[in-house]
C-alpha cells in the first residue's frame, strides 16, 4: 500500500507516453506527385501548400512526402495512382480524353475563359454537381477534389504570329482539342507536343510556336528560344484535378479526414491559381522585356476570326462529344457549364481576385452541401 503514491504517478506517465506513441503511429506520410519540375506552379505552391495546410487540418495525422518526376509524371499519372504507387498527384484528364469524355466535354472549353480564379471554381463545381463525371472517375479509380487553372493562354514563337498572314503554316504545340481546332481554322499546323518538350521543340526548330501560358517561360525556361509573344487572349487551361486522390487511399480516411483533404486541395488549388494566373505571367512578361522578346498585338482580323470561331466552336464541341464519345445532350452540358462560368466569373468580381476568398467562397458554394462520408464511395 506505501508504494502505492509511488507507483500512480508512473503508470500515468506511461499511459501518456503510449497515447502520444498511438497518436504519432496513426500519423501518415502520403505519396504525392506534382508530376512537373520544382520551378512549376503545380510543384510550389499548389503541392506544398497542400501537403503543409493537410497537416495542419487533419493535426498531423495526414501528411505529405513529395515525388519527383523520376517517379511519377503528367504522362504517367493515372497508372501511377491506379496502382497506388501514387496515392494524391496532379491528373490532367485532357491527356485521356477517351476515358473521360464527359470530363473533358466542359474542360476542353478553353477559349471560354477570361478569369484564371472563375475558370478553375466553375470547374470545381461543375465536375462536383455532374453524376456522369463523377462515374467516369470512378472507373479509374480516382476522387475528384479540386481544379485549377492558368492565365490566358497567348501565342508564344519564334516567328512574328500576330496576323493570318503571319499564321499560315506555321507549326505549333497545341495543348488540348479546341486549341487544335482553333489553330487549323487559323491556318496554323497543330502540333501535339508534351509541354515539357516545347523547349527542346522551339530550339530544333520543330515548331515555330507553342499556344501556352506566358508563365512557361519561367516554368519550362523558354525565353531562350522565343522571339515573339502574340498577346492574343486564347483562354485558360482548366482541364485540371489538381489533387487526384487515389480510391484506395480516400477509402482509408474518415469522412473529417476527407473533408481537410478537400478543404486542402481547394485553398492550394487557389494559390496556385493566383501564382500561375496572376504573379508568374507579370513575372514572364518582365523576363520578356529583359531578353528582348517582342511583344506584338494581335491584328484586328486575326481577333475577328478567333470570336467567329469559338461561336461555331461550341456547337462543334457538343456534336463531337455526342457522335464520338456517346456524351448524351452535351449542348445543354456545354450551356450549364457557360452559366456556372457567368455565376463565378460575377463572384470573383465581387469577392476580388484573392486567393483566400475565392476558396471561402467555393467551399460555401460547392463543397458545403457535400456529404464526406458518401462522396467518392
Amino acid at each position: 500500500m506505501m508504494h502505492r503514491s509511488l507507483l500512480t504517478p508512473l503508470v500515468i506517465a506511461v499511459s501518456l507516453g503510449s497515447l502520444a506513441f498511438a497518436g504519432q503511429a496513426q500519423a501518415r506520410d502520403l505519396r504525392m506527385a506534382p508530376g512537373v519540375p520544382p520551378a512549376h506552379p503545380a510543384y510550389d505552391p499548389m503541392f506544398t501548400e497542400f501537403a503543409e495546410r493537410l497537416a495542419e487540418k487533419t493535426d498531423g495525422e495526414l501528411m505529405g512526402n513529395l515525388l519527383g518526376t523520376e517517379v511519377a509524371n503528367i504522362g504517367n499519372m493515372r497508372n501511377a495512382l491506379r496502382s497506388g504507387m501514387v496515392e494524391v498527384g496532379l491528373f490532367l484528364p485532357a491527356y485521356f480524353p477517351a476515358d473521360l469524355p464527359e470530363f473533358n466535354l466542359v474542360g476542353d472549353l478553353a477559349l471560354l475563359g477570361t478569369n484564371p480564379h472563375a475558370m478553375g471554381a466553375a470547374m470545381t463545381e461543375y465536375i462536383v454537381t455532374c453524376g456522369e463525371c463523377q462515374q467516369e472517375l470512378k472507373k479509374l479509380g480516382i476522387v475528384y477534389t479540386s481544379s485549377h487553372a492558368s492565365d490566358l493562354y497567348r501565342i508564344l514563337s519564334t516567328e512574328p504570329a500576330s496576323s493570318l498572314d503571319d499564321l499560315q503554316g506555321l507549326r505549333m504545340r497545341v495543348g488540348g482539342p479546341q486549341y487544335s481546332r482553333w489553330a487549323e481554322a487559323m491556318g496554323i499546323s497543330p502540333a501535339s507536343i508534351p509541354v515539357g518538350e516545347q523547349y527542346e521543340a522551339l530550339s530544333q526548330g520543330v515548331i515555330e510556336g507553342t499556344i501556352a501560358s506566358v508563365a512557361d517561360i519561367i516554368s519550362f525556361r523558354l525565353d531562350d528560344v522565343l522571339n515573339h509573344i502574340t498577346d492574343i487572349q486564347l483562354g485558360t487551361f482548366h482541364s485540371t484535378i489538381s489533387h487526384a486522390v487515389g480510391q484506395q487511399a480516400w477509402d482509408s480516411f474518415s469522412p473529417e479526414q476527407r473533408k481537410a483533404v478537400v478543404e486542402a486541395s481547394v485553398e492550394a488549388s487557389a494559390a496556385i491559381t493566383q501564382r500561375w494566373g496572376y504573379e508568374m505571367a507579370d513575372e514572364a512578361r518582365e523576363i520578356a522585356q529583359e531578353s528582348d522578346i517582342e511583344i506584338l498585338e494581335p491584328d484586328p482580323e486575326l481577333l475577328d476570326a478567333t470570336e467567329a470561331f469559338l461561336e461555331e466552336d461550341l456547337t462543334y464541341a457538343a456534336e463531337q462529344a455526342e457522335n464520338r464519345y456517346g456524351v448524351e445532350d452535351a449542348a445543354s452540358k456545354i450551356e450549364r457549364f457557360q452559366g456556372l462560368v457567368e455565376k463565378w466569373t460575377g463572384i470573383v468580381e465581387d469577392v476580388g481576385e484573392q486567393p483566400e476568398a475565392v476558396a471561402e467562397a467555393m467551399e460555401r458554394e460547392i463543397w458545403s452541401q457535400v456529404d464526406f462520408s458518401s462522396y467518392g464511395t
